[in-house]
């Protein structure tokens, strides 16, 4: 039996919502106002992971490296580097003369500060920690010259300098702070500061005075946290926000329509999977795992619900990924091999899995809804539960507190597969709260220490048919996204890796 998939009306139906009253027009020259669907709830860089802090808070911060909205490496806090010691030694030349916001100068020491409190008991407490334990030192030749030495090769770590946990920190200020205080008020070297923030409600930004990178246009940024995608774009329609981040499909002739709005859209690294429970219930049989997976078409998803503004994937990870293995088959829609393997491991019809996923994800919600229509259709009874966003990414799937299936969505922010496959399936792993498998440990860890490119892409791509062939996760696809823009701002670029830099933006 093949599922007829179709887009609920109700949806369509959103294109003429209107919303209330909840803020001024944003139309003030020179101001910008986004819509923001998530508020990390704190502005530590290395207590998150979330795509929402790295759009928000790369205004805020500088690491010694940056990435461009064409993803090349570039210098930020280091105008240079060269790699010594066959690649055990990163050294860097700072840029001089620049301080955080409050004052404090940057330099060597801020550069140690920052990575020790990365690797010790405050970095455990977060989810950045683990890519970054190739470190073994820092050394400090100069104020203006510090060594990273790694204590095993790790051929990515220039890239992931440029991520979230490495985002240079003031040494005084946050150690007399603390790191809750510190998560509230934070102060960086970016070219925006804060000067309010109301825990999600909203967070405002405004340039920092001789910023080494040049002088903002904007003279202040407002971000409000709009959890529900259908009000974020009718704030967008009624002139409440310029910026909608967090457009659903099925609301994009709504923005196309207007003479006043334009989208923006980009095709990033992010990609949606259902991941499974493998320790608990029916899917901690391999058989059940990889019935499920058979049992839904993803080609018809992306083509009827999706409009064909996504691409079915293999694996976790997109195109852009290293590691991405063009080689790697789907496993095929097969109805009734699926049925033939939920027999085989003596499952009662009928059995209740349970699809968990991001309330706010209205797209994702039509695409929930013709999975379980498939999984029923295979024999299975299968039930959607949304959750609360943060509730969800903070509570329900690290503590291991999920269904049979959880949505989840990564882009892997170094565009290296490690960076998705560690976190997702090492054991004890901040978003791993199921699988433990010393075999699969091992092969993680070891392609952390392979120099050689060629065979690094080799064992990325073994670990991603090893989770195929074990059938850890549903791929599903890689989708677009799309950005809702008021005509009058100007110069808005959207980066691959959605970490906005608002240096060059302007408003009308």
């Amino acid at each position: 039996m093949r599922v007829r998939l179709m887009l609920s009306t109700a949806v369509l139906a959103l294109s003429a919502v209107t919303a209330p009253v909840l803020a001024p027009p944003a139309g003030a020259a020179g101001t910008l106002t986004i819509a923001q669907a998530q508020d990390p709830n704190t502005w530590d860089p290395i207590s998150t992971f979330l795509i929402a802090w790295g759009a928000v808070a790369s205004n805020m911060f500088d690491g010694l490296v940056l990435r461009d909205e064409q993803l090349t490496l570039k210098p930020g806090l280091a105008t240079s580097w060269e790699v010594l010691d066959e690649g055990m030694r990163l050294r860097f030349k700072l840029r001089q003369g620049v301080t955080f916001h409050n004052g404090e100068p940057f330099d060597a020491e801020a550069v140690r500060f920052t990575m020790t409190r990365l690797l010790g008991p405050e970095g455990a407490k977060g989810p950045q920690q683990s890519n970054y334990t190739s470190i073994g030192s820092v050394e400090v030749l100069d104020p203006y010259t510090v060594d990273i030495v790694l204590k095993r090769p790790d051929p990515v770590m220039i890239s992931k300098l440029a991520g979230y946990g490495a985002m240079i920190v003031p040494p005084k200020y946050t150690a007399e702070k603390g790191s809750a205080e510190f998560g509230q008020h934070p102060v960086g070297t970016g070219p925006f500061k804060v000067t309010g923030y109301e825990n999600k409600v909203s967070l405002t930004l405004e340039p920092s005075a001789g910023h080494w990178d040049g002088k903002p246009k904007l003279d202040k940024v407002v971000y409000r946290f709009i959890v529900e995608p259908n009000t974020q774009v009718a704030e967008l329609q009624a002139g409440r926000v310029d910026v909608a981040s967090n457009v659903p499909i099925a609301l994009i002739p709504a923005i196309t329509a207007s003479p006043s709005l334009h989208l923006l859209s980009t095709t990033g690294p992010t990609v949606t999977v259902l991941r499974f429970n493998t320790a608990n219930g029916p899917t901690r049989d391999e058989r059940v795992r990889r019935a499920m997976v058979m049992a839904v078409d993803r080609e018809a998803i992306v083509k009827q619900i999706l409009q064909g503004h996504a691409k079915a994937v293999t694996s976790f990870q997109s195109t852009l990924s290293f590691g991405f293995d063009p080689a790697q088959k789907p496993v095929p829609f097969d109805p009734a091999g699926a049925k033939k393997l939920l027999a085989e491991a003596k499952l009662p019809p009928g059995t209740v899995v349970s699809l968990d996923f991001r309330s706010n994800d209205t797209t994702f919600r039509e695409v929930a809804q013709a999975i379980a229509g498939y999984l029923t259709a295979a024999g299975l009874k299968a039930q959607v539960r949304p959750f609360e966003m943060n509730l969800f990414t903070n509570d329900i799937i690290p503590n291991g507190k999920t269904g049979e299936m959880f949505q989840m969505g990564w882009g892997g922010w170094t565009f290296d597969y490690d960076n998705t496959a560690y976190l997702m399936y090492h054991s004890g792993e901040h978003w791993n709260p199921y699988d433990k498998d010393a075999g699969l440990d091992a092969m993680l860890e070891g392609q952390r220490r392979i120099a050689d490119r060629g065979e690094r892409e080799k064992a990325l791509q073994k670990i991603a048919n090893f989770v195929a062939d074990h059938a850890l996760e549903l791929p599903l696809y890689n989708v677009d996204t799309y950005y809702g823009v008021n005509r009058r701002v100007k110069g808005l670029v959207v980066p691959p890796d959605n970490r906005f830099r608002l240096i060059g933006t302007s408003v009308e």
